[in-house]
């Protein structure tokens, strides 16, 4: 069994914002903790700290010897194959493989080389050296990387699969301890279910931060939590966490109403009898005061937005009408173009709600654009019925917010004719507080932009919705007030997402891109996987 890590009065501030104080935390070999807490919380810097990377203010931290990050700089091994790369998360093996090398590249070896490789041998045999290449390659096929790229230098290697190579080389070698940050951001659906699955099976430390949901409730056996400037770790999965979190505070706010009531009473007994002839029992009643404190319930700094997408004007019964579309778009990768449609046919009615799901790179982006009219079908035609008033957010959530302008003036320019009064009640909503309000556009966050997108949507209640990744840059308690605005919006909804548990909330139906080409499934998701998906441990 490997060591745990443990974290000794650890606290970090930036400037005056202290981010958590005096963490004394143990995280044990064999548990899966996932880490959460609202964006801003501090969880990549915890998660920093625990690898070394970054030291706290105060306190110290003790670490398996060989514990595994997953790196974030996409473009730190271009001159490397990917296989080589996932090689590189074991140190030692791969230190071992180099030297090696360089011994058997020089003309003539000398005893003492000679010695040396056979202590390198012995290395790369301890180190199940000979089956490393196996190993590596299978972890890049679970991940959705194909062959054909595993010999690839990674400067060849598209960019979200690069980000893939990166989590293979962290799940590499049998670590005794990983740290993974956000490891489901880029993966397909099936790529999710394959590492889910990895996971569960790994007996170290292991330690996660994700937005995924789905994902924390099917790995997880712990949930830390960043909240009241602390640390605080609960049993189970984090839909566990959620409700015994909530029941501690609501007994502490009940407590503390009991002891508030007892104590009032307490005081006006004092008040009424202070100058009387009953001194002694009013003494007595001061000192049950004293006794009576309140349970010190600080702030927490979880606070999750108001959405709630109304619509002004409902469209006609046929919403949308699909006839004939086909697209192909050429792949700058391997050279083959990708059929993203090819004489798709739908017909949507009033309130349908719509998931888009498939791998990266099928398309999914492709398809809005062409519903939304950003680009021109190769053959047939995308017709919007009577009244349908399409509100659009893009994947790059940036896209269609200017700079020069603050966030309330760009929100206005959306409805003249909206009091600032109501304008400022919608920022708010979307968590846009005081000063927010008047936050240049220029320096808004992913997150603060996704937000403002869904305040404007707010605003001019459209009956149509069209959003790609709309859970890109969401925390938690974002995304799931979002799936709750989309069980309830009133119109028609076509979403892009990868988080399983929001479409599994909200979609009655699927366009989806699969071996066959894309399906108009009409279903949900849960059945969708029991027609088309893989079993999780049969990535080819």
């Amino acid at each position: 069994m490997s060591a745990p890590i443990q974290v000794q009065a650890v606290t970090k501030a930036y400037a005056s914002k202290k981010l958590f104080e005096d963490v004394t935390v143990t995280f044990n070999p064999g548990c899966r903790y996932g880490l959460t807490g609202p964006n801003g919380a501090g969880k990549s810097t915890f998660m920093k700290i625990l690898s070394g990377e970054l030291d706290g203010d105060t306190g110290s931290v003790w670490r398996p010897k060989r514990t595994s990050v997953l790196k974030q700089d996409q473009f730190a091994f271009e001159e490397y194959r990917a296989i080589d790369v996932v090689l590189m998360g074991n140190k030692g093996l791969w230190s071992a493989l180099v030297e090696k090398e360089q011994l058997l590249a020089k003309p003539d070896i000398s005893d003492a080389e000679g010695e040396r490789l056979g202590e390198l041998e012995g290395v790369i045999a301890e180190e199940d050296g000979y089956e490393a290449e196996a190993h590596a390659a299978a972890l890049l096929s679970g991940l959705g990387i194909p062959e054909s790229q595993h010999e690839r230098l990674m400067k060849e290697v598209a960019g979200g699969l690069k980000l893939r190579v990166l989590l293979a080389q962290a799940l590499f070698g049998k670590p005794d301890a990983l740290l993974l940050d956000e490891p489901t951001n880029n993966l397909d659906l099936d790529s999710i279910r394959w590492l889910e699955e990895f996971l569960c099976e790994y007996e170290g430390v292991l330690l996660t931060i994700s937005h995924d949901r789905h994902f924390l409730n099917a790995i997880c056996t712990n949930i830390a939590d960043i909240d009241y400037n602390t640390i605080i770790v609960y049993p189970g999965v984090y839909d566990d966490m959620i409700v015994a979190k909530g029941q501690i505070r609501q007994r502490v706010e009940q407590e503390n109403a009991e002891r508030q009531k007892k104590i009032s009473q307490l005081q006006e007994f004092v008040a009424k009898f202070h100058a009387g002839t009953r001194a002694s029992q009013v003494q007595s009643r001061k000192k049950q005061i004293d006794k009576l404190q309140l349970n010190d319930l600080k702030r927490s700094n979880i606070e999750r937005p108001f959405i709630q997408i109304g619509v002004k004007k409902p469209s006609g019964k046929q919403t949308l009408t699909i006839e004939g579309l086909s697209k192909t778009w050429p792949n700058a990768n391997d050279g083959e173009d990708v059929v993203v449609c090819d004489n798709f046919h739908a017909l949507v009615t009033k309130g349908e709600k719509i998931a888009i799901v498939g791998a990266n790179g099928v398309g999914k982006t492709t398809l809005c654009k062409l519903l939304v009219g950003g680009l021109r079908p190769d053959a047939g035609v995308v017709t919007w019925g009577h009244a349908a008033s399409v509100g659009h957010l893009a994947q790059d959530h940036r896209e269609g917010i200017p700079n020069g302008t603050t966030v309330q003036e760009y929100l206005h320019s959306f409805d003249p004719q909206a009091s600032l009064q109501d304008v400022r009640g919608l920022l708010g909503r979307m968590l846009f507080k005081g000063e927010e309000g008047v936050k240049p556009t220029d320096a808004l966050s992913g997150g603060e932009a996704v937000r403002l997108i869904f305040a404007k949507l707010m605003l001019t209640q459209d009956n149509v919705l069209v959003l790609d990744e709309p859970t890109n840059h969401l925390d938690l308690e974002s995304i799931i007030a979002l799936g709750d605005a989309l069980e309830k919006y009133e119109g028609t909804a076509f979403v892009v997402s990868h988080d399983r548990e929001l479409v599994s909330s909200f979609a009655t139906r699927l366009f989806a891109f699969t071996p066959e080409g894309l399906v108009d499934f009409r279903g949900s998701y849960d059945d969708f996987l029991e027609r088309y998906a893989k079993p999780a441990g049969k990535r080819s």
